[in-house]
């Protein structure tokens, strides 16, 4: 199911042609509330009264056209002075392929600068999404620069790359901000953990390496995971440590688990919820299905529903 799930997001004729089909825009709605600014502004004003953080993600990826790369930037400028117009506690996530890296790297540096000095103003971050392997260097050179001159800046790891141990010791000199998702590529078995219980283990390992640095207040790490036996087993060793459960945060999708994200905020830690939104949400909700089985659960009850 994962490789086809998987396979399907990579396919350009389904990528093309699936998301004009009024049952799989039905489907998507259960992961986003809608494919505007306002839609998803509007959503996250409902996480307002639980004390539940937001992060933004407008969906898009590997564009070709330098011009469409400063729409997005400057979109998410509109974004951020949108979030801080209503008082919101919200951050941003982007894509560095969406900010042009394909074809300039410079360019989407730039892009990145202005949207991290944006972002400050308001005393929020700027996370860096992770793309396929292919993206790992290109990305955490582009973060190493960023953060150089702005401290605001997160970046996000996928814990099946075997790479990502050296990575995180990398970076734990720059205090820095270190979402760790498990990893929702398609990626060969030399490079990447492929069997769940791998997985796991190295998410779970990477975030004891992590804990007591954010303990110390030298790094901000988010478990970006909805396996709540997962950060179940890194809390109870941030206890056993004498780390506070709000030394980290825990971010979840919209539409995903919302009531163990309750429960998480109501328990005392940290929850962002991300909510992404646009029209090219296609190869993104495809890779969200594969992730995890129940999504697809999901996805069958939205459109019998």
């Amino acid at each position: 199911m994962r490789t086809m799930l998987l396979w399907m997001a990579r396919n350009r004729f389904l990528k093309e042609h699936l998301p004009r089909l009024w049952f799989a825009r039905r489907a998507v709605r259960k992961f986003m509330p809608g494919e505007t600014i306002e839609e998803a502004l509007d959503a996250g004003e409902t996480f307002r009264p639980l004390e539940i953080g937001i992060l933004y993600t407008n969906l898009g990826e590997n564009l070709t056209d330098l011009d469409q790369a400063k729409g997005v930037a400057d979109h998410y400028h509109d974004m951020l002075d949108k979030v801080h117009a209503r008082g919101q506690d919200a951050e941003i996530s982007v894509k560095p392929t969406q900010l042009g890296l394909d074809m300039d790297a410079q360019v989407t540096l730039g892009h990145l600068e202005g949207l991290a000095a944006h972002a400050a103003e308001a005393n929020g971050s700027l996370w860096i999404d992770m793309e396929g392997s292919a993206y790992t260097d290109p990305t955490l050179d582009l973060y190493r620069r960023l953060k150089a001159e702005h401290p605001n800046v997160g970046v996000c790891l996928q814990a099946y790359l075997r790479r990502t141990p050296t990575d995180v010791n990398e970076l734990l000199p720059l205090s820095p901000q270190i979402r760790m998702v498990k990893g929702a590529y398609d990626e060969p078995e030399t490079i990447a953990f492929r069997r769940k219980a791998e997985v796991d283990a190295a998410y779970q390992s990477l975030c004891v390496l992590m804990l007591p640095h954010a303990g110390r207040g030298e790094l901000r790490l988010a478990l970006g995971t909805h396996d709540t036996n997962l950060i179940e087993r890194i809390a109870d060793y941030a206890r056993g440590a004498g780390i506070a459960i709000d030394r980290f945060e825990v971010q979840m999708l919209y539409g995903i688990r919302m009531d163990q994200q309750r429960r998480l905020a109501k328990e005392g830690y940290r929850v962002r919820d991300l909510i992404a939104y646009g029209d090219a949400w296609y190869a993104w909700y495809m890779r969200r299905l594969a992730e995890r089985p129940a999504n697809v659960a999901f996805a069958v009850r939205q459109l019998i529903g």
